[in-house]
């Protein structure tokens, strides 16, 4: 389809699942011992595509929904910097994944700040009363604090697991729960305006991210009980949406359209 449409500019949401599809495989071979590798890489690996994917994609999705959303709002972007951001996240992850060392800790640091620098333009402030919208600004933070904690974390200054938990819980989860919300209604012809339950779903999310990362940096006695307390709060996160989404998505548009 991308092919025929020739959006160039979208082949690599092509090619990426063709990466985490390998990934996949070379994580179940590892277990199996058919090939010598650390299943874990193959994980990692494959939390890397996904954050690149969300950098790129985030960085369409994101700004312009803000400024559809947010009449008057001011915004600054430069694409150099989008690239820089992408490819340094991207190096940075590969690196990590694949076990450089200490040494690619820099790469971790100045791809954090790239990133930093990418959100901030986006002026995630002025979201801070739509739910819609700042729960992907938010959810996209989780990516230079991720990339920060898996920097410090390749100099021995934390856990590994910090940095995963940032990206994988609040970055990836959070866009996932930011979006299913803000399509689901879109596309069942409801307007775009998150109401208490969606917010709920937002604030237990972002909980759980926090609670699995405070505990593993701050608290790590209470490490098990934190992924008890975390794994809870995320359930129930995603429990709210399936109980308030699921006759939305069973029955016809609202507005009559098809869907």
């Amino acid at each position: 389809m991308l092919v025929k449409a020739r959006s160039k500019r979208n082949y690599f949401v092509g090619v990426l699942p063709g990466l985490l599809a390998l990934a996949n495989l070379v994580f179940h071979l590892a277990v199996l011992q058919v090939i010598d590798a650390d299943p874990l890489m193959a994980m990692h690996l494959a939390l890397g595509l996904i954050v690149v994917l969300e950098t790129v994609i985030g960085g369409r999705v994101i700004p312009m929904s803000t400024a559809n959303g947010i009449r008057g709002i001011k915004q600054w972007r430069d694409k150099r910097v989008d690239w820089a951001a992408a490819i340094a996240t991207g190096i940075a992850l590969l690196l990590w994944a694949t076990g450089a060392g200490a040494w690619a800790a820099p790469v971790s640091i100045i791809a954090a700040l790239l990133q930093a620098v990418r959100v901030g333009g986006w002026n995630p402030w002025a979201t801070r009363s739509v739910s819609l919208l700042w729960i992907l600004h938010l959810s996209y933070i989780w990516i230079p604090i991720g990339l920060a904690l898996i920097g410090l974390a390749q100099l021995g200054v934390l856990p590994r697991t910090a940095g995963i938990h940032a990206l994988a819980i609040g970055a990836t989860g959070g866009l996932i729960i930011g979006m299913i919300t803000r399509t689901a209604l879109g596309h069942t012809g409801r307007m775009l305006v998150a109401g208490s339950i969606e917010t709920a779903a937002y604030v237990l999310v972002q909980l759980a991210v926090l609670i699995r990362v405070l505990t593993v940096v701050a608290i790590p006695a209470a490490a098990v009980g934190g992924i008890h307390a975390a794994a809870t709060v995320w359930s129930l996160g995603f429990l709210l949406y399936l109980w308030r989404y699921t006759p939305f998505l069973l029955r016809a548009r609202v507005d009559g359209k098809e869907g």
